[in-house]
């Protein structure tokens, strides 16, 4: 069984910070601090009713990148094919 201790405010806020902000995982930062996940994540979902949970906060951080990845790979499309054709015009 783990033991129990307080863990400080600071601390707290510094970890959340860094998973929140950083984007560090919360198994990273719970070896990084010697804090379990659990008691993460319970801190990410402790009164966060108007708020995203930290699920769905991770979530929407994957589809913007998803999607963030998705129009780059059109912009550069879109670049080629406009290349292709003023290249075609001219000859």
């Amino acid at each position: 069984m783990g033991s129990f201790r307080v863990i400080p405010k600071e601390l707290k806020e510094q970890i959340l910070s860094r998973i929140k902000n950083d984007g560090v995982s919360v198994t990273q930062a719970s070896k990084d601090h010697g804090v379990s996940s659990k008691t993460i994540y319970n801190w990410l979902n402790q009164g966060l009713d108007k708020a995203p949970s930290y699920r769905e906060f991770a979530r929407l951080r994957k589809q913007n990148q998803d999607l963030l990845a998705i129009i780059g790979q059109l912009t550069v499309e879109t670049k080629k094919l406009k290349k292709n054709r003023v290249y075609e015009k001219a000859y």
